[in-house]
């Protein structure tokens, strides 16, 4: 487990989407955001005093906000301790992968048209070239988990959005096992660029077909790296 504390740099910025009425759920959600955008790693301590000062609110409400994102999964506390960023499992990832693919592949299955948030959609792969000319491989992993969020929102269902800010957020801690981001981001934009294409011309049988291929590969690649890793640990232990 690693142990120092996680920086809050940034965290100031956020201060003023706390409004006036500052509250433990919306603290959450700028946190849970951060933990999507790859800000907090996994296994590292997040601070009580250098959070609560940056975004400018009580140690109870962050208290609070770091209760919910335990119950989602995000974090975790340790008695005497402090609270950590959660290290998924394997099983974790296997898991995150059926719940997107009954979602994603049934959102975009619904499609029989040009949708009418196809602009959030071409955005998010749009913001993935701009990253890969620039060699920026954070973000385009936050622009790829931006285009498979507008996926699932073609549900229309407020629900399912809730739902799935909570899966992307999880999944950002799997995607940091990959020592090297953009062998595993790259390939990627490619296929959204073609699912895109399919869902523009209102093709959505077509456009499940490729995303079912899409996440099938995925996972199976972060799996890989979930043995890697854990081969890599076994041989670094002393006999």
């Amino acid at each position: 487990m690693i142990t120092e504390d996680e920086s809050p740099q940034g965290l100031e910025a956020d201060r003023g989407l706390l409004g006036r009425t500052s509250t433990a759920e919306r603290v959450a959600d700028i946190l849970r955001t951060r933990v999507s955008e790859g800000y907090f790693r996994p296994g590292v301590r997040l601070s009580e005093q250098d959070i609560g000062t940056a975004l400018g609110v009580s140690r109870n409400t962050l208290r609070e906000a770091f209760r919910l994102l335990t119950h989602e999964r995000l974090l975790v506390h340790e008695l005497n301790r402090g609270v950590f960023v959660r290290l998924l499992t394997v099983e974790d990832v296997i898991d995150l992968y059926r719940v997107r693919k009954v979602v994603e592949c049934a959102a975009a299955r619904s499609v029989t048209e040009r949708p009418k948030t196809f602009a959030r959609l071409a955005k998010a792969v749009s913001d993935g070239d701009d990253a890969e000319k620039l060699e920026q491989w954070q973000e385009l992993g936050t622009a790829n988990i931006r285009f498979h969020q507008a996926l699932a929102a073609l549900t229309g269902s407020a629900r399912i959005d809730e739902l799935m800010q909570g899966i992307f957020a999880e999944l950002r801690l799997v995607f940091h096992v990959m020592a090297d981001p953009r062998r595993f981001h790259e390939r990627y934009l490619v296929r959204n660029h073609e699912i895109l294409d399919r869902i523009e011309a209102g093709d959505g049988s077509g456009a499940e077909k490729l995303l079912a291929v899409y996440l099938d590969d995925s996972r199976r690649q972060l799996v890989e790296a979930y043995a890697e890793r854990a081969a890599g640990e076994t041989m670094e232990k002393p006999s």
